[in-house]
């Protein structure tokens, strides 16, 4: 407080208290010296009794100092108050924005798709999101004030939340969720303070397999191959009377395998593409019949004359790409051709449903597929019959390459198989990828 302002505060006091001594002389010279006096005494102690009363009321209202039970004062008290109340009330706002603030943090911290868990140098739990309650079983309400370390018992957590060394992090599954892996990090955030913070990695190392598998499987598909060609290539190099009818063959063999590598290639270049996010999709309107009826003749040579393959005619327009529909009912077939035994039958249907989708069939009769395997069968590589598929020249990457094309047109494969029976791949299209025929006459004009 300036000097001003103590002034401001203390003149009314002092002006009470000139006044009063005016008043005790004025009675003492007009009644007495010892009428003065009393009227000074009286005074003076309604100043004191005034004042004492003020304070009790200041400190009661000390006790719980709230805003709207402030109380009103006259004389220097009434600034005294004054400056109370606006004290109290800046003080209020400051809580209220520090409470807003805090909230706001705690609802920001809650939302971030990492968990956090707030302890003490003790590793006592202080506070924890919803995401950390999930990733390591703890409870805000139920664990507060407990050690993380006696509620997360895996003994690598327990064994890094102790060591004090965080400069890596921990990659841990949870024993009470074997099937999610964690990622952990601590960091300092203060002295008496760590900061916990997990990261579900369990679709990190998914896609970490996955890529390891792909690049196992490409090595190996190239390998065998390459292994054939090397072979025979060396044993022409050595033979040096070799017949014409055996360098003949082998000559045949080595271009059988060169041809199954750069099948491999165009369908890993191919599925890179249908992958790619800056691959657009370039839309036309397809003759559903025609498309059929090509790639049953595709089919047939394919076929050699060894299956029976029956086309089911339907009219019907499709907006899509038709390469890449060409594409994926190309594999549909081929696929039923190599599974299916000499003099078996493949039939290529088109149906459409109630709903108004559109559905592309392939049935066949070849030796079926278990039902432990069809989730499995638009995995690149997998195979059924590995053996089976490499001897009809299979790359492993056929139903990945549909799967991705139906994703493209917002389609999706139905399989239905039974062992020993055969097997109907299905292509389903939504209601809003058929074209009426007039849409097409109101385009077309």
């Amino acid at each position: 407080m300036s000097a001003r302002d103590r002034l401001r505060v203390l003149t009314p006091a002092f002006l009470r208290v000139v006044v009063l001594v005016v008043l005790a002389i004025t009675v003492g010279w007009l009644f007495g010296r010892t009428a003065g006096l009393w009227v000074a005494v009286i005074g003076l102690g309604l100043l004191l009794v005034m004042h004492l009363f003020y304070a009790s009321l200041l400190a009661g209202w000390l006790e719980a100092p709230r805003l709207e039970d402030i109380p009103n004062g006259m004389g220097i008290w009434t600034q005294v108050f004054a400056r109370l109340y606006r004290a109290r009330r800046t003080t209020e706002q400051n809580e209220r924005r520090l409470q807003d603030n805090e909230e706001r943090f705690r609802r920001t911290i809650s939302a971030l798709p990492e968990g956090i868990v707030l302890v003490d140098l003790s590793l006592q739990i202080e506070w924890c999101n919803p995401v950390a309650e999930e990733h390591l079983g703890v409870s805000l309400t139920g664990d507060h004030g407990m050690r993380v370390t006696n509620l997360v018992r895996d003994p690598a957590f327990v064994s890094y939340m102790t060591s004090g060394q965080y400069e890596l992090p921990l990659e841990f599954r949870p024993m009470a969720r074997p099937n999610t892996a964690l990622e952990v990090r601590v960091i300092e955030v203060e002295r008496t303070r760590l900061m916990v913070i997990s990261r579900d990695i369990t679709q990190r190392e998914q896609v970490d397999a996955m890529r390891r598998d792909f690049i196992a499987n490409v090595s190996h598909e190239l390998r065998t191959p390459l292994t054939v060609v090397n072979g025979f290539m060396e044993m022409l190099l050595d033979a040096q009377q070799e017949d014409e009818a055996t360098r003949q063959h082998h000559l045949k063999l080595m271009q059988e395998q060169a041809q199954r590598m750069s099948r491999l290639v165009e369908d890993l270049l191919t599925l890179s593409r249908l992958e790619s996010s800056e691959s657009s999709l370039v839309e036309e309107t397809v003759d559903v019949h025609l498309l059929m009826s090509e790639v049953a003749d595709e089919a047939r040579v394919l076929s050699g004359g060894r299956h029976r393959v029956e086309v089911r005619p339907a009219r019907a327009l499709l907006r899509a790409n038709r390469e890449e529909l060409r594409s994926a009912f190309g594999n549909l077939v081929s696929n039923a051709i190599r599974y299916t035994p000499e003099g078996g039958r493949i039939v290529l249907a088109w149906s459409m449903r109630d709903d108004g989708e559109g559905r592309f069939e392939v049935q066949d009769t070849g030796i079926g597929v278990a039902s432990e395997h069809i989730s499995r069968l638009t995995e690149r590589f997998y195979r059924v019959d590995k053996s089976r598929s490499r001897e009809t020249g299979g790359t492993g990457l056929g139903l990945a390459i549909v799967k991705h094309v139906l994703l493209r047109h917002d389609a999706r494969l139905d399989i239905e198989s039974e062992v020993g029976k055969g097997s109907t791949f299905s292509a389903v299209f939504p209601a809003s990828r058929i074209v009426s025929p007039k849409q097409e006459t109101a385009k077309a004009a």
